[in-house]
């Protein structure tokens, strides 16, 4: 197909024509702005890696008592309010990966970005959040 044959099919076809630009410029602009946030998304099988190959440190943002009916076993709780870079948590771990983990993956994304500002190297969001680690199948832990 040359550019002649496609721009006679958008022209006998506007409605697709239109809704095929607004798909793309939709992707274009999600992947832009996940790439401003500053935060990388991380698999839940690759945080199992993660942790098990580089010690990475898990912070789960949400509110304590969504923590203790159900978190991911090693992870340790930090309101999202709290998570600062000159936290005693993250004081210590600056040159692990750190891996921040909220209900769904997106409210951890500010946090993400603040950390990569103040010199984290590995910063990482769940892809999915807990949500996303449930609907995979792994495990969770109870209690503090």
């Amino acid at each position: 197909m040359n550019f002649a044959e496609l721009a006679a099919f958008a022209g006998r076809n506007p409605i697709l024509s239109s809704a095929l630009a607004g798909l793309t410029l939709a992707i274009l602009g999600m992947e832009a702005m996940r790439l401003l946030r500053g935060g990388h998304r991380l698999a839940p099988a690759a945080l199992t890696a993660l942790v098990n190959r580089e010690d990475a440190l898990v912070l789960d943002v949400r509110v304590a008592a969504d923590f203790e009916k159900g978190h991911i076993p090693g992870a340790k709780q930090l309101a999202l309010a709290e998570v600062k870079p000159e936290h005693k948590l993250l004081a210590m771990a600056k040159s692990r990966p750190v891996v921040l983990v909220c209900k769904a993956g997106q409210s951890a994304e500010g946090a993400a970005s603040m950390l990569r500002k103040a010199g984290f190297e590995r910063v990482f969001v769940l892809d999915g959040g807990i949500d996303g680690w449930q609907q995979a199948g792994l495990p969770l832990a109870k209690g503090r």
